[in-house]
């Protein structure tokens, strides 16, 4: 996996106007003579020697609400990882996990304790075994760190019960924030008691500012979602 720094470096060079338009005119060549498997080989493959390009996405939205109230200041100091980033990291300077580096639910190769903070935005929901993730995203994060999590609220993104997701079909759980409802949604909080039993919960809320969309059959704008901060504590 290549450092951060590099990385970082190779990102800025990927944003050159002249790099990008001679990118997409390979990519369009590509994507016209390439099978689809192959084609996400090598989007893979770009990802992880140049970076992804920035993007604003659910943790853009969730900025200035979370500048006014302090959660930078408070949850995100020091050596951080953003896991399931997509473009668009939660802080500069701090590693970020996604596709092209491995399973979200292993982290392999990242070893124990070494993140102050660790943040995950609209990713939980795509793991087969959540559970295990949080065990794994628990695993690397130090003592006195932070877990925050983030995922769309069932009610305000999904605006139904069941699967399959109306916006996203890799989803395999749906999410509320204090209870199970079977088959397919997941409590937030009773999925964290289980999976993390010595964690505190520092604040577990659901986040709708700017939302104003109540019609299932359109998608919702503003902030949809669940957002917990969990602290490990020293054993």
């Amino acid at each position: 996996m290549p450092d951060q720094k590099g990385s970082e470096s190779r990102t800025s060079l990927f944003q050159r106007p002249v790099f990008r338009s001679l990118y997409a005119g390979l990519k369009a060549v590509l994507k016209k003579f390439l099978p689809e498997k192959v084609q996400e080989f090598l989007l893979l493959k770009q990802y992880a020697w140049f970076g992804r390009p920035v993007t604003h996405r659910e943790t853009f939205k969730a900025r200035e609400r979370r500048q006014r109230e302090g959660f930078f200041t408070k949850y995100c100091q020091g050596h951080g990882l953003d896991i399931g980033y997509g473009g668009d990291k939660i802080m500069p300077g701090c590693k970020t996990w996604d596709t092209e580096n491995g399973d979200a639910t292993f982290l392999k190769g990242l070893k124990n304790e070494r993140f102050d903070f660790v943040y995950s935005s609209h990713t939980l929901e795509h793991l087969v075994d959540p559970d295990l993730g949080l065990r794994n995203w628990w695993r690397v994060l130090k003592p006195e760190g932070f877990l925050i999590l983030y995922v769309p609220h069932r009610d305000l993104y999904e605006k139904r019960a069941t699967l399959p997701s109306r916006w996203n079909d890799d989803h395999k759980h749906f999410f509320l924030l204090d209870r199970d409802e079977r088959p397919d949604t997941l409590g937030l909080l009773p999925l964290i008691y289980h999976a993390l039993p010595l964690g505190k919960i520092i604040y577990a809320r659901e986040c709708r500012e700017g939302h104003s969309i109540t019609d299932p059959t359109i998608h919702s704008d503003g902030e949809y979602s669940i957002e917990v901060v969990i602290q490990k504590i020293r054993g």
